[in-house]
């Protein structure tokens, strides 16, 4: 078999309100079709690089059974109910701190699994039967260092591992309108525009330095820790692959929804 044929995809999710996880939509329902079509592939593990978990320096979860973390507020209790039991991987855990050296990656036993990861793997892998680890974002560092991360986790990808990123590239809260069609905010549709066409077109640079976009970028990326998981993703895109894109929108005026994916799922 082909090593085309056996690697698994990378894919960012543009996760959205915590509610997602609860709700039936098109969001929700393109995310559960990319994980029936990722488990065709059966993989092994998911590593999972969530804006959730935003950290001084770099850790990745190493317990044998991660906890369910409910990091948010003011939502039905429905959605403090739910439950991801998924298992960790502390030898994949191991194997991703070598990986990313010279950079000191701690070995983490009291984070567990965010609602980055968890709204989205309830719809892609509802089972939760695949055992899932988190990967921090290190907030000292500059853009370039994340995606380079990613480019150091991509070997991951040949030996079964589902690589994702869970954030949103449009994030901010200050700015939304809750009103049921709240029209799109000019600079989010543009610099939302940007990137997705510098995904589609491989520009790697252009998603590095998202920064350039000027104010659209200041007011889509007020603060960076929903963009960079995608810098992961972009990171962990092989030569030989293309970015395609699984869903799109807006939500409540200042929240992408992009969702893509790299390589076959």
């Amino acid at each position: 078999m082909s090593t085309i044929a056996t690697r698994m995809p990378a894919i960012f999710f543009g996760h959205g309100s915590p509610m997602n996880a609860l709700e039936d939509n098109r969001y929700t329902a393109a995310w559960a079709e990319l994980g029936a079509r990722a488990a065709k592939l059966q993989p092994k593990a998911i590593l999972s690089v969530s804006a959730h978990w935003y950290t001084r320096g770099t850790g990745v979860t190493a317990m044998a059974q991660p906890k369910t973390i409910h990091d948010f507020g003011g939502f039905p209790q429905a959605l403090f109910d739910v439950r991801y039991p998924a298992p960790g991987d502390p030898q994949l855990a191991a194997q991703v701190r070598d990986l990313l050296a010279p950079v000191a990656v701690a070995m983490d036993h009291s984070w567990g699994l965010d609602h980055g990861t968890w709204s989205v793997l309830v719809k892609a892998f509802p089972k939760a039967d695949v055992p899932v680890i988190q990967l921090s974002i290190d907030a000292t560092q500059p853009a370039q260092f994340h995606f380079d991360l990613g480019r150091k986790l991509a070997v991951l990808r040949e030996q079964g591992v589902l690589i994702i990123g869970s954030g949103d590239v449009v994030h901010n809260l200050r700015l939304m309108n809750r009103s049921q069609d709240a029209p799109v905010h000019g600079w989010a549709q543009r610099f939302n525009d940007h990137i997705r066409e510098s995904l589609v077109n491989g520009d790697m640079q252009a998603l590095i330095d998202y920064a350039d976009q000027g104010q659209d970028a200041q007011l889509s990326v007020p603060t960076p820790e929903h963009y960079l998981p995608l810098l992961y993703i972009a990171g962990a895109t092989q030569d030989d692959e293309t970015i395609s894109i699984a869903v799109d929108g807006i939500d409540i005026g200042s929240i992408s929804m992009l969702t893509v994916v790299a390589g076959a799922a």
